[in-house]
């Protein structure tokens, strides 16, 4: 399933402050999408004798192995979901923290300005005061120079109103400021939380896996790799047999055979959870980044996509669509045309090729409509 992240994405971006996010829908990979099960006994029963072949388990024990293990991988893919979800939101909020700190930093300088701007009207107001201006019109040498005055001073009172209302607007200002710093604070506490969650989710289920799996003899691993094989090759003949790529003639456009090209370049690269490259990948850092390569970026986890995107009729998909899996829009893949998709499947597996309709299809999204 790749190294051990302890909280760092491996081979993702990092935010300024908050520690990039990142997990994803990890599923099957290409076999049928898996319902929870009690976990059977995966020991095989066996002959008497020391030497005699252990007999091989009833594949129908292994399919409800296979489907405790769908099982736990979808529970794995959703929980990525979440972690990527929060990390994407902590970036956000680490980003706005930063931004109302600088306008924090501004508006305290310009309120400095604007008190210092104050005490000066204010002494030099101090300094004429005492006689009516009466008084002062008929003690003056100059009368014309004296009414001139007047008229600057009826300016200086008006822009000494201004420059209070001014005054005020900033303080109001830097008050709001401290106040959403301090929402985006707990907003930023309450993701980590959300996070770790999702991460410990993440490291239970997998570990859940890789030990039923670690308990299979080398022959039960063998079947059960046939079975999964089966399954998945059952279900896309059965998707083909509905006459579906009969409907689909659409062209990739630039852009798409772009993300196609970037995608096909991932082949062979491991699944890790919350990894959006450029050495490792969960499924939708590999969809998200294959069309940032295009030029289009797009939400990074799988139900955002869904959410966000355009959706299309699947007869109407072309190369570099996406295609949405499971009803809680947990795992993607991208269509490449002739009825495949690149997806990076799930913990312990790489990006690869394979059938389209290998899981059941919640629908498709289209990045660049």
């Amino acid at each position: 399933m790749g190294p051990d992240r302890n909280g760092v994405r491996a081979g993702g971006r990092r935010a300024s402050t908050a520690a990039a996010v990142t997990l994803v829908c990890a599923l099957t990979v290409l076999a049928a999408p898996g319902t929870a099960f009690a976990a059977p006994d995966p020991t095989p029963a066996t002959s008497g004798s020391p030497s005699a072949p252990a007999t091989p388990p009833p594949d129908k024990d292994l399919e409800a192995v296979q489907a405790k293990l769908d099982a736990l991988y979808h529970d794995a893919a959703v929980a990525t979901d979440a972690y990527n979800a929060a990390e994407e939101a902590a970036d956000k909020q680490s980003a706005a923290i930063v931004d109302l700190a600088k306008k924090i930093v501004k508006g305290q300088q310009k309120l400095d300005g604007l008190k210092a701007r104050a005490g000066r009207a204010a002494a030099a107001q101090y300094r004429t005061g005492g006689l009516p201006d009466s008084a002062k019109l008929l003690l003056s040498d100059n009368p014309s120079q004296f009414l001139d005055g007047a008229g600057r001073v009826l300016e200086g009172q008006r822009a000494t109103k201004g420059l209070i209302a001014e005054l005020t607007q900033t303080q109001q200002d830097l008050k709001q400021y401290a106040a959403d710093a301090a929402d985006r604070w707990n907003e930023l506490e309450a993701g980590r939380k959300a996070k770790a969650a999702a991460k410990k989710k993440i490291q239970q289920r997998i570990a859940a896996a890789e030990k039923l799996q670690s308990s299979l003899e080398k022959k039960q691993k063998e079947r059960l790799a046939e079975l999964e094989r089966a399954s998945a090759d059952k279900a896309q003949t059965a998707w083909l047999d509905t006459g579906i790529l009969d409907e689909i003639h659409t062209k990739a456009t630039a852009a798409g055979r772009k993300a196609v090209a970037f995608a096909t370049a991932q082949i062979g690269k491991p699944y890790v959870w919350g990894a959006e490259g450029p050495d490792s990948f969960d499924c939708s850092g590999l969809t998200s980044q294959a069309w940032a390569s295009a030029g289009r970026p797009i939400p990074r986890t799988s139900q955002e996509q869904w959410k966000q995107l355009k959706h299309v009729d699947v007869k109407d998909m072309r190369p570099g669509d996406l295609i949405i899996y499971f009803d809680d829009a947990s795992h993607v893949a991208m269509y490449v045309g002739d009825g495949a998709i690149i997806q990076a499947p799930r913990p312990g597996r790489t990006v690869t090729l394979g059938g389209a309709g290998t899981m059941p299809i919640l629908g498709v999204v289209r990045p660049d409509a």
